[in-house]
């Protein structure tokens, strides 16, 4: 459930209006074409969690096979990610709220703030209460996407008009086809479509606090495949038939902008409750991932050492408020730029996800190296056709980078961000070098006193 709620948030719900508005219908075939290289990185880092668990996730594998430099960039960008992520999640919590009149009036950053107060404090209590939460989160996003989807459903099969359109495969390919306004747009949008998957592989974070890995890691991926089709394409594609692609707009989420125009305001205002917990859920999720990789980041040395603390309810809360620390800088960009902030971040948080996936192919190409090399053994739960399914991936999303660039918006700005980021990681590098040089010495050393005492 943590999977499957982790892949549908604010990218779905809020992302999928403006992008319909962009691309048309053939965003359905950004989503499914997306969807299937998400699916290869989960699978990916499937395997590699059953070849050895750990709540470090990716990090750690980005360790065992590409050094301590490896384990620096993956684990610092990965946290890129999920702030910038968490920033555009509490800037949705702050949009989907003024859906209301009541709080039409409370300024965007007042919200934004309350919404990551209310998320940081339920992370910092236990991490029970987080899976307790995040299972219930998804349950609902899952439940209102079904509801959504049979009401959508059987406004086809009844023909019932929809703001004066009948349903169908007219109203999707009436106004310009598949690709209304070219193929361009439709590439364009990939860098959000991409965004939109961001929070797949919390399955691998989450397996490291999980009892039986062997046995659920691979009914939690498998499903991951078909559930995501299903709820991202199909849903796409019914709101591609519902009403025609230039009803929608990126202010408003789509599933609300459908059932306003049945002329059910109260369906409307609970849909948009729904969209409004599933920004809080990837926030829940994002502090969640976060303050595990930085814990395992501080135990080697290359994070801040007040990162690595850990409660008494078993809480990584030095790691949490770090990254709620620069969540913080998104309540700011919400009372400077409250119309732009969530497309600023949108960019940079798919800067990170980029890197991460590509960091988890990198690390299961290495890994398959080894194995073909006899120093380690596969486990039974593979990633099907190695070496190719990695570096087709990798040259898949060496593509939306340049898609990226090919936006001369905030796409092309934060692509030229990347050599500033590049220098950040270089210095923040050198900076940790002695300590995590002195932490494996100090591990190297724990670990041969401890074969001399089995001596």
């Amino acid at each position: 459930m943590i999977a499957i709620g982790g892949a549908i948030g604010t990218g779905l719900f809020l992302g999928a209006g403006g992008r319909l508005a962009a691309a048309g219908p053939s965003l359905a075939v950004a989503y499914a074409v997306c969807g299937v290289f998400a699916f290869l990185v989960v699978r990916a880092l499937g395997e590699l969690v059953l070849h050895r668990p750990s709540s470090g996730a990716f990090v750690s594998y980005a360790r065992e096979f590409m050094g301590e430099k490896g384990a620096f960039v993956a684990g610092w960008m990965y946290c890129l990610n999920w702030a910038t992520t968490g920033i555009a999640d509490i800037t949705a919590v702050a949009t989907y709220t003024h859906y209301w009149s009541m709080f039409s009036d409370t300024p965007q950053w007042v919200i934004a703030l309350v919404a990551l107060a209310v998320v940081v404090a339920v992370n910092l209590i236990s991490v029970k209460i987080f899976g307790e939460m995040e299972f219930w989160f998804a349950i609902v996003k899952v439940g209102a996407l079904v509801c959504f989807m049979a009401i959508g459903i059987y406004l086809l099969v009844t023909s019932s008009p929809v703001a004066g359109h009948v349903p169908g495969i007219d109203v999707a390919l009436g106004s310009g086809g598949i690709f209304p306004n070219g193929m361009l747009p439709m590439l364009l949008v990939i860098q959000g479509v991409v965004f939109a998957y961001a929070g797949i592989e919390m399955v691998g974070v989450t397996a490291g606090e999980t009892s039986n890995p062997e046995k659920i890691m691979p009914k939690a991926i498998n499903s991951i495949m078909w559930r995501v089709g299903l709820f991202y394409v199909g849903s796409v594609i019914l709101l591609a038939m519902l009403l025609p692609w230039y009803s929608y707009t990126s202010s408003e989420s789509p599933f609300v902008t459908v059932l306003s125009k049945l002329g059910v305001p109260a369906a409307a205002g609970v849909m948009n409750l729904v969209v409004l917990t599933a920004a809080m859920s990837s926030l829940n999720s994002g502090l969640y991932s976060t303050g595990r990789i930085l814990r395992s980041m501080a135990m080697s040395g290359s994070a801040p050492k007040f990162t690595g603390a850990m409660s008494r309810t078993h809480v990584p809360y030095g790691g949490i408020l770090l990254t709620s620390s620069i969540c913080m800088l998104g309540v700011g960009l919400n009372y400077l730029v409250p119309s732009q902030a969530f497309e600023i971040v949108l960019n940079f948080a798919a800067i990170g996800i980029l890197s991460t996936w590509s960091m988890i192919m990198v690390c299961h190409l290495l890994f398959w190296r080894k194995a073909q090399a006899g120093l380690v053994a596969r486990p039974g739960y593979q990633l099907p056709g190695s070496p190719y399914t990695q570096i087709v991936t990798l040259l898949f999303l060496a593509l939306v980078l340049v898609l990226m660039w090919a936006d001369e918006g905030p796409g092309r700005i934060t692509v030229m961000a990347l050599p500033v980021i590049a220098v950040v990681l270089v210095i923040g590098w050198f900076g940790v070098r002695r300590r995590v040089d002195a932490v494996r010495e100090t591990n190297a050393t724990s670990r041969s006193q401890a074969v001399d005492t089995e001596s």
